[in-house]
C-alpha cells in the first residue's frame, strides 16, 4: 500500500527533538507525503513547551510549509484514571491528539490499572490516537482496549521508534504483535507512525512495516493509506478544511 502520512513528529520546542517545523516539512516533501502532523510532548514531559505554545497554534498557515500540516499534541498520560496534561478546552482546539505512556510522567501500573487507564483514554471524545502502547513496564489488557477502541472509534498507533535499536522502550516487538492480533479480533484499525524526533526519522517505517506484515494484519485497516480514511478519525472540521483547499 502507499503511505501519505505521518501523524506523530516532534520540533525542537518538545525539549529533546532537533529540528524545526520547516526542516520537518521539508523532509515530509522529500518522502513524498502528502500530510505531516506535528504533535508536541505536552507540558509535563520535562524541557517540553508551555501551554502558550498550544494556545498560539492558531496564528499559524496550515499550507505555509513544503507539505499541508497538522497541529496537534502528544498528551501525557498521568494516571490509572485517564487524565492528561492539558485542559479540555485547549484540548477541543488541537487538530489531532495523541495519548502516551511516558515514564517521566506516570508511574508504572499493574496490568489492570495500566487498562483501565487505557480505556478512560479511549473514552475521551477528545483524544484520537493511543501512542506506542507497547512498553513491557506498562503491562495492558490488549483485548480489553481493542474492544474500548472498537466502541470509541479510535485508532491505536504502531511506533516505528519503539522497534528501532535505540528504543528504550522494552517489549515492543512482541507486544505489537499481540496488539495487532486483538484489533483484528475486534474489528480496530490501526496507524503507523514514525515518532520522528528528527527530520531524518520522518515518515519511517522500516521497522513497523515489517512487523505488520509479520502479523498478517489487513493493509486496508491501516489509515495512512488516504486523507479521507485518516480524516475519519479526526474532528469533522479538519476534513471540511481540507475538502474547502482541494486537497480532497
Amino acid at each position: 500500500m502507499k503511505y501519505i502520512l505521518d501523524s506523530h513528529t516532534h520540533t525542537l520546542v518538545s525539549g529533546h527533538a532537533f529540528c524545526t517545523i520547516r526542516e520537518m516539512s521539508a523532509a515530509a516533501r522529500r518522502k513524498n507525503l502528502s500530510l505531516l502532523a506535528i504533535t508536541e510532548h505536552c507540558v509535563n514531559m520535562p524541557g517540553s513547551c508551555h501551554e502558550y505554545y498550544f494556545e498560539n497554534y492558531r496564528i499559524l498557515d496550515r499550507n505555509a510549509y513544503d507539505v499541508p500540516l497538522l497541529f496537534g499534541v502528544e498528551l501525557n498520560i498521568l494516571d490509572e484514571k485517564g487524565s492528561v496534561d492539558m485542559t479540555p478546552q485547549l484540548l477541543s482546539s488541537m487538530d489531532v491528539a495523541i495519548a502516551s505512556l511516558h515514564p517521566p510522567c506516570v508511574r508504572f501500573m499493574s496490568r489492570k490499572e495500566t487498562t483501565d487507564c487505557i480505556i478512560h483514554i479511549l473514552e475521551n471524545p477528545l483524544i484520537q490516537i493511543v501512542g506506542h502502547l507497547d512498553d513491557d513496564r506498562f503491562p495492558v489488557n490488549y483485548d480489553e482496549v481493542a474492544r474500548a477502541a472498537a466502541a470509541n472509534h479510535k485508532l491505536f498507533e504502531i511506533n516505528n521508534s519503539s522497534l528501532a535499536s535505540t528504543s528504550f522502550r522494552p517489549g515492543a516487538h512482541d507486544n505489537y504483535l499481540r496488539l495487532l492480533e486483538s484489533c483484528m479480533k475486534h474489528d480496530v484499525e490501526i496507524i503507523l507512525n514514525s515518532d520522528a524526533h528528527v527530520d531524518t526519522l520522518v515518515g519511517a517505517r522500516d521497522f513497523s512495516e515489517p512487523l505488520v506484515k509479520e502479523s498478517g494484519f489487513p493493509l486496508e485497516k491501516i489509515v495512512n493509506d488516504s486523507l479521507s480514511h485518516y480524516f475519519s478519525y479526526l474532528k469533522p472540521e479538519i476534513k471540511d478544511y481540507f475538502s474547502n483547499n482541494l486537497y480532497l
